[in-house]
């Protein structure tokens, strides 16, 4: 059986962070595994506090991890520190992790910012290099690029500034527009739109942790990235369409849509 870790904050109502994760490796059938950064007090409402977890905590928790059950892809949601990122950094290095998928996590559906400003540097300059692809929406690619999208075109553009620092694939997402869901995927200078029609559903608490759970999933089970990414579409596409509704404001997906 393949094997996927998520290292990421938690969610107690489940619908994001590595309760999020564990559900999307179980839909796609492989085994999942988790290094908590950072404990979350969140609901559907909003994030009401954020614990994080000590660098010397999370090295004890990646020895647990490699030297037992190693994990054939690994994607990286939530770290708020500075101090957290250089140490998944070095026990990324230490260990040669493989297949890691970075989603840059910077603020919630809710609207939470949930990245010390001090740690935007350490994940541009240490933890985004480590990986194979990067998930970035669009306002956390306004982070990245320092300006505003508002276009397809904005996207590309966007794409190609990332690339004069960052040599990995680039999925950018375009959810965050009213009338399309268009996501632009850059890999090795080729670009690719993943076309889908808005899905008019309020309940988005934890696509992004989602749906980069779900590219690492098929990373793990041995498909390419460009088919990894699509698939992925597909299984995010399908969890809104399923129209869940729980919780009083923006509510989690059916992560088991599929089963």
């Amino acid at each position: 059986m393949k094997t996927v870790l998520t290292i990421a904050g938690t969610d107690p109502t489940g619908g994001a962070g590595a309760q999020a994760d564990l559900k999307t490796f179980m839909a796609h059938k492989v085994y999942g595994m988790s290094i908590i950064t950072s404990l979350v007090a969140q609901n559907t409402l909003g994030v009401k506090d954020i614990m994080d977890v000590t660098p010397y905590f999370l090295e004890e928790q990646f020895q647990c991890v490699f030297e037992d059950i190693y994990p054939d892809a690994v994607k990286i949601g939530m770290v708020s520190q500075p101090e957290l990122i250089h140490k998944i950094v070095e026990q990324l290095k230490k260990y040669q992790a493989k297949n890691i998928v970075v989603d840059p996590v910077m603020v919630s559906t809710s609207g939470s910012r949930l990245l010390a400003d001090s740690a935007l540097e350490a994940l541009k300059s240490e933890l985004i290099p480590l990986s194979c692809i990067i998930t970035p929406n669009i306002p956390e690619t306004e982070v990245l690029v320092n300006h505003t999208i508002q276009s397809k075109e904005d996207m590309i553009q966007a794409a190609k500034e990332i690339q004069q620092w960052y040599q990995g694939a680039i999925l950018i997402k375009g959810g965050h527009f009213e009338k399309r869901a268009d996501d632009l995927l850059v890999i090795n200078n080729e670009v690719y739109w993943l076309e889908c029609e808005h899905i008019d559903n309020p309940n988005t608490h934890g696509t992004g942790c989602t749906l980069s759970s779900a590219i690492a999933s098929n990373l793990a089970l041995g498909y390419d990235l460009k088919t990894s990414v699509e698939k992925a579409k597909k299984y995010i596409t399908g969890a809104l369409k399923a129209n869940l509704n729980l919780g009083h404001g923006s509510g989690p997906l059916n992560h088991c849509w599929n089963l």
